[in-house]
C-alpha cells in the first residue's frame, strides 16, 4: 500500500506472498510503523511525530561529512551540543519529576536538589527538528501506510518505514548530538555510579560518587528518556539535496535574533541572571533598560541588561559572559558581589539622571575594572595570600576615588610627562603596564568628559591598575 495523493482512506494492505526481491525493493522485512500526523507544510506533504530520545539517534543521520558527496548541513560543534545536552538532561529530570507527579507518587527531595545544582528554571522544552527521508517519492506516495480511525474520524496515520529510510536532519543536528550525549551519559551513571570526569561532562560533580537517593533519580531519567520524554520531528519527504540545503538556509537564516537585553531579561536558568533580577534589580541598587542612550544628555542613570551581566560575568566568573555558570559556583559568592554594589550605588552620581555626565562609574568599562579587582582578590585560584585584606581595602577606599571626569588619572596616556608631575599622579606610571605594543589607548577626554573606548577587554585592565594606586592596593605586576 501506498500513501493516497490526497490522503484519501488507504486500500487494504498487500497480504499475498512477494519475491524476495519485491521485498527489498520496498525496504525489506523489518519495516518499523509510526503513528504520524500528515500535514502540508506551505502545500508540501509532510509527517509529524514524536520519538522518545533513544529511538530517534538511531533513526536518524546528519548529512555533513563531505566524503558522502551530499553535504546538506555545516559541521558540528561540540561545544554547542554539550550546552544543549546540559539542558536536555535538566529538562530530562524535570520530566521524571512530573512523570511520578502524574502517577500520584510522592517526589523525593533529592529531584529538587539535582535540579538546583544544575540550574533549574520554570520550563523546559526542545524545538521541533527537521528532517528529510531521501529515496522516496516526493511527498512519500511510496511510504506504506493507513489511516487511523477514532468514533469515525481520522485520529492520525500509521506509516512504516523501512531500514533504509533514514530520517536526514536538516535542522537540529546539535539536538541530535546532545541527545546522544544524555544517553552515553545516564549509562556511564547507571553502569559505574560516579559522574563522568571527562566527555561527556554534564553533571558540576564531576568524578563524584553517585548517592543511592542520586542513583534512583538517574534510573527514573533513563527510563523516562526510554518512553515518557519524546523529541517532536517534522519529517519531509522525497527532497533533493538542492531542496534540504536551501530549507537548511532558510530555517537558519531567516529567523530574526533575539535582541541581547530582551533574552537575557527572559531567562530565568543562570544563576548570574537570576541573582542579578533578584538581589540587585529588585533591591533598587541599579536601574536596568533595554539600551543605553547614545546621547549622554538622555541618560536616566540606568545600566543596560546586557552591561550589568557582563560586569557581574567577570565578578563571579572572570569570564565575558555567563555560559556554564551553576549554583554551586554563583551562590558561595553572592554576598561579596553584592558587597560590590552596595558600595557602587552608594557613589556620588551613579543611578542619577545624566549619572554618565557625573562620574565615569556610569560607563560600563568602569565597573568591569572593578569587578575584575572583586575577582582577582576573592575568587582568583593565584590570589594573593592577603587578598581578603586587599578586598576589604578596595570596598573601602572605593568610597573615596575620585570618579569624576575631570580626575587627571583616567587621562594619564593623554598627558604629558610634565603634565604629569604638575597633576602629582607621574608615580601612577609603575602601577601601568609597560609598553609592549598593545593598545594603551584607553579614551579621549573632550568638553570636559571622559569617554572610555570599545575595547572594553584592553582598556578595564587599565582602569583596574588606575584604582589599585589611587587607594594604595597592591600592584599587580609587581
Amino acid at each position: 500500500m501506498q500513501l493516497p495523493a490526497k490522503d484519501t482512506l488507504p486500500a487494504p494492505l498487500n497480504t499475498e506472498l512477494q519475491g524476495l526481491d519485491a521485498l527489498d525493493s520496498v525496504g525489506g522485512v523489518s519495516e518499523r510503523p509510526l503513528n504520524v500526523f500528515i500535514g502540508h507544510n506551505l502545500g508540501h506533504r509532510v509527517f509529524t511525530l514524536s520519538i522518545p530520545f533513544m529511538e530517534f539517534y538511531e533513526m536518524s543521520d546528519v548529512a555533513n561529512h563531505p566524503d558522502a558527496g551530499r553535504v546538506a548541513q555545516r559541521r558540528l560543534d561540540t561545544s554547542h551540543a554539550q550546552k544543549l545536552a546540559i539542558y536536555m538532561l535538566k529538562g530530562l529530570v524535570s520530566a521524571a519529576k512530573l512523570k511520578r507527579i502524574s502517577q500520584g507518587k510522592d517526589v523525593p527531595a533529592v529531584f529538587d536538589a539535582i535540579l538546583h545544582e544544575m540550574g533549574s528554571q520554570p520550563y523546559f522544552s526542545l524545538q521541533p527538528i527537521v528532517c528529510s527521508i531521501r529515496g522516496v517519492a516526493p511527498g512519500g506516495s511510496d511510504i506504506g501506510g493507513k489511516r487511523l480511525v477514532s468514533d469515525g474520524e481520522t485520529a492520525a496515520f500509521k506509516i512504516y518505514l523501512a531500514q533504509k529510510h533514514v530520517l536526514w536532519v536538516i535542522d537540529g543536528q546539535h539536538r541530535r548530538e546532545a541527545a546522544n550525549a544524555v544517553v552515553l551519559f545516564l549509562k556511564h551513571v547507571r553502569g559505574v555510579g560516579k559522574y563522568p570526569a571527562k566527555t561527556p561532562v554534564l553533571f558540576p560533580r564531576k568524578g563524584a560518587d553517585v548517592s543511592d537517593e542520586e542513583a534512583l533519580v538517574w534510573e527514573e531519567v533513563y527510563s523516562t528518556m526510554r518512553s515518557y520524554a519524546t523529541i517532536t520531528v517534522e519529517v519531509h519527504l522525497g527532497l533533493s539535496v538542492d531542496q534540504e540545503r536551501q530549507l537548511f538556509h532558510d530555517l537558519n537564516q531567516l529567523g530574526k535574533r533575539v535582541d541581547r537585553s530582551l533574552a537575557l531579561e527572559f531567562d530565568s536558568s543562570n544563576p548570574v541572571t537570576h541573582f542579578i533580577k533578584e538581589e540587585i534589580v529588585a533591591s533598587g541598587l541599579v536601574q536596568v533598560t533595554d539600551k543605553d542612550p547614545k546621547n549622554w544628555s538622555d541618560d536616566k542613570g540606568t545600566l543596560a541588561l546586557k552591561d550589568l551581566v557582563a560586569v557581574n560575568a567577570i565578578a563571579f566568573l572572570n569570564k565575558g559572559n555567563v555560559a556554564g555558570a551553576t549554583p554551586a559556583i554563583v551562590e558561595p559568592r553572592q554576598e561579596t558581589v553584592l558587597r560590590m554594589w552596595e558600595v557602587i550605588s552608594d557613589a556620588d552620581g551613579f543611578g542619577e539622571e545624566k549619572a554618565k555626565e557625573k562620574t565615569i562609574l556610569a560607563q560600563p568599562v568602569v565597573l568591569k575594572a572593578i569587578a575584575k579587582l572583586v575577582y582577582d582578590f576573592k575568587f582568583n585560584r593565584r590570589r594573593p595570600e592577603n587578598g581578603d585584606e586587599q578586598f576589604d581595602k578596595l570596598l573601602e577606599g572605593l568610597r573615596d576615588v575620585d570618579f569624576s571626569h575631570a580626575n587627571p588619572v583616567w587621562r594619564f596616556y593623554e598627558l604629558s610627562e610634565r603634565e604629569r608631575i604638575s597633576e602629582g599622579i607621574a608615580e601612577l606610571i609603575h602601577y601601568l603596564p609597560e609598553d609592549d605594543g598593545a593598545n594603551r589607548d584607553p579614551g579621549s577626554y573632550q568638553d570636559g568628559l571622559m569617554r572610555f573606548g570599545a575595547k572594553h577587554n584592553d582598556i578595564f585592565p587599565l582602569i583596574g591598575d588606575m584604582i589599585r594606586w589611587q587607594i594604595g592596593l597592591d600592584n599587580r605586576h609587581n
